[in-house]
C-alpha cells in the first residue's frame, strides 16, 4: 500500500544543506528517505530531528557515485513507502585537495565528477522511470526532481576546476531532463547555493567573512541551510506549475552583475 503522503528522496541528507532540506520537507507533510554516505550517526541524528518534529523517515545508505548503490537507495525507498515524488540531487563534494588547476589529478576528476554529476543524472534517471510508473497508475498526481547546484557553476575557482565543471554541466543536465519529463507530469529544476554556512565552507570562513563583509552580495550576511531548504520546499511543493528547467539562485544576490 502506498504512503498516503508524499516520498521524497533526498541526497547527503545527514548534515548541512541536505539534512535542512530533508527536515523541512518532513515538516511540509513528506515521508523522507534521508540519504548518507558514510556517518550513519548523523543520519540518525537527522531522523531523530524529523520524528520529534511528528515526521517519517528512514536512513539509507549509499554512495551515489556507485551504480548498485543508487539502484538500492530507490529500491528502499519504494519497499518502504510504495511511491516517490520527488527527489532531491543534493549529494555533493568539493576538489580534492582544492588543488590550482595546474597541478589538478585525474583522481580528483574521477571522485568529483563521479558523486557531483554522474551519480546525480544516473539517479534521476532511475527516479524518473519510478515516477513515470506511478504517474501513469494514478498513484501520484507529479513528480518533481531538483538539483542542487552551486554558485561554482559560473564562478570560477581555479583551484577547485574539477567541481566548477561539474556544477556548471547541472545546469544542461537539468534542461536536458526538464524537456525530456515534462510530457509525463516531472518537473525539474536547478538551486544555486551562494555561500551558505556548512562544514564545506568552514575551513574558508575567514575569507568569506571579509568577502561578505565587503560587499560580494548585495545581501551581506552568510546564507543558512535553512534558506536553500525553502526554496526546495517550494518547487517540491508545486508553487511554480508552469515553470521547469529553471534556476533559482539562492545568493544573497551575488549572481547580480555590478559596477
Amino acid at each position: 500500500m502506498p504512503n498516503a503522503n508524499p516520498v521524497a528522496i533526498v541526497t547527503g541528507a545527514s548534515r548541512g544543506i541536505g539534512r535542512a532540506i530533508a527536515v523541512r520537507l518532513a515538516r511540509d507533510g513528506y515521508a523522507v528517505a534521508v540519504n548518507y554516505h558514510s556517518n550513519r550517526q548523523a543520519a540518525d541524528e537527522a531522523i531523530r530531528e524529523i520524528e520529534q518534529a511528528g515526521g517519517a523517515a528512514i536512513a539509507v545508505q549509499a554512495d551515489v557515485g556507485q551504480s548498485a548503490d543508487r539502484q538500492r537507495l530507490i529500491e528502499e525507498t519504494l519497499t518502504r513507502y510504495g511511491r516517490l515524488d520527488c527527489l532531491v540531487n543534493n549529494a555533493g563534494i568539493t576538489s580534492v585537495g582544492r588543488k590550482d588547476l595546474l597541478d589538478a589529478t585525474e583522481e580528483s576528476w574521477d571522485t568529483v565528477f563521479a558523486t557531483n554529476l554522474k551519480g546525480p543524472f544516473f539517479l534521476a534517471q532511475l527516479a524518473a522511470r519510478q515516477m513515470i510508473a506511478l504517474i501513469d497508475s494514478v498513484k501520484i498526481p507529479q513528480g518533481t526532481i531538483v538539483n542542487v547546484s552551486s554558485i561554482s557553476a559560473y564562478a570560477v575557482s581555479t583551484n577547485r576546476a574539477d567541481y566548477c565543471m561539474a556544477k556548471a554541466a547541472m545546469q544542461m543536465m537539468t534542461w536536458l531532463l526538464a524537456d525530456r519529463l515534462a510530457e509525463h507530469k516531472i518537473n525539474v529544476y536547478e538551486v544555486c547555493p551562494g555561500v551558505i554556512a556548512s562544514d564545506m565552507t568552514a575551513p574558508v570562513k575567514e575569507k568569506y567573512d571579509q568577502l561578505i563583509a565587503d560587499g560580494l552580495s548585495p545581501i551581506r550576511r552568510w546564507g543558512q541551510p535553512e534558506d536553500v531548504a525553502s526554496a526546495v520546499a517550494m518547487l517540491a511543493a508545486g508553487q511554480l506549475p508552469f515553470s521547469t528547467g529553471e534556476r533559482l539562485n539562492i545568493d544573497g544576490g551575488f549572481h547580480i552583475r555590478r559596477l
